[in-house]
């Protein structure tokens, strides 16, 4: 599938578990910095009960991309944008966020928030590219499964 041809779909509670395994094959890379998954079907099933997941369906029932919309009055924000490992680079994250935008004005919001690991050096420069602004930064983050201490980078686009 190209990332021009995605065709998303809002996910319901039978793709929790396909969901898990997405996400947390897709921020494995950050298991060098926390000890332990970066989701669990609990977090996924509450999740679904205050936002969305739009997901993009693969072959064999695996799903090739993922991600968490919910709308917080002006603003929309995005989560978890996972992209299957083998899927990665070819524009599919692109496509995502694209979609994202779309699905957001139609909600009505002017504008995406986002948050990112700042350990994942790789982030910033596409969120950047993609038109977003850094707003802030959290505290550091009490995390006893942390390797390294980190925060996160606030990010927002205005649409």
């Amino acid at each position: 599938m190209g990332a021009a041809a995605v065709t998303l779909r809002a996910a319901g509670d039978a793709d929790v578990p396909a969901i898990v395994a997405l996400v947390n094959a897709a921020f494995a890379v950050e298991r060098a910095f926390v000890d332990r998954d970066r989701t669990n079907a609990d977090e996924i099933a509450g999740m679904l009960r205050k936002g969305t997941f739009l997901v993009a369906d693969g072959d064999a029932g695996a799903l090739l991309a993922a991600m968490y919309l919910e709308r917080r009055g002006p603003h929309a924000y995005l989560g978890m944008l996972s992209i299957q490992p083998s899927q990665q680079g070819r524009g599919l994250g692109r496509a995502m966020m694209a979609a994202a935008e779309s699905h957001a004005r139609a909600w009505g919001c002017d504008a995406i928030d986002i948050r990112i690991l700042h350990l994942r050096t790789e982030l910033p420069p596409f969120y950047l590219a993609l038109g977003f602004v850094e707003t802030g930064r959290t505290e550091t983050v009490n995390d006893p499964f942390s390797r390294k201490p980190y925060h996160f980078i606030l990010m927002t686009k205005a649409l």
